[in-house]
């Protein structure tokens, strides 16, 4: 039997550690598992979930995410969240019920109808988000999806480890909307929804 090491690294979320097993997770996009509800889809999110301290799942290509509940230590909580990915991984355990695979990035949240006059400045906002944003935000244990642009808006969500850390908003408005706006001057802001 091989043995396994996951590795774990902070991420700028206190709350959330970023656990890779040394393998791909997910073979193509990202899944995002906010509630216990959402995690009934796939067994491993919904083992973590069960350890009761657990508040957010994200699998992303080679990495899960966890989200702690607010007061608790890592040091307590870091252990089950460990054992519960070897016995996953270690048993090549599916990471989808059957079924429940299809949804990938971004189901069914609040998305906005793009003009289609406004075609090649979404291309250029794409290109840009997937190109440069979203490698360096799975590099903290999240991702960030396009949900629309809008009279100069661009309206973006974050998952993961991003979705609720406290430097998120400076990471849009710093980084995301500047580098935006320099390449895309009909940008005017970002917002996360």
């Amino acid at each position: 039997m091989t043995r396994m090491l996951i590795e774990t690294e902070t991420t700028p979320n206190p709350a959330t550690l970023k656990f890779l097993p040394g393998r791909a997770v997910m073979p193509s996009g990202t899944r995002d598992f906010a509630t216990p509800e959402e995690a009934d889809a796939s067994p491993l999110a919904e083992a973590l979930f069960g350890l009761g301290d657990v508040t957010g799942v994200f699998f992303g290509s080679d990495f899960v995410s966890v989200t702690a509940a607010p007061g608790v230590a890592w040091a307590s909580l870091k252990p089950d969240v460990l054992t519960t990915l070897l016995d996953h991984f270690s048993a090549d355990m599916p990471l989808f019920k059957p079924a429940s695979a299809g949804f990938a990035v971004g189901g069914g949240e609040e998305s906005f109808a793009d003009d289609p006059a406004d075609a090649d400045i979404v291309a250029q906002i794409r290109e840009l988000i997937e190109t440069r944003v979203r490698p360096a935000v799975a590099n903290d244990g999240g991702d960030i999806v396009y949900r629309g642009f809008d009279k100069g808006k661009v309206f973006l969500q974050l998952q993961g480890a991003c979705s609720g850390c406290p430097s998120s908003s400076a990471t849009l408005k710093n980084g995301i909307e500047q580098l935006l706006k320099h390449y895309v001057p009909e940008v005017t802001e970002v917002r996360a929804i």
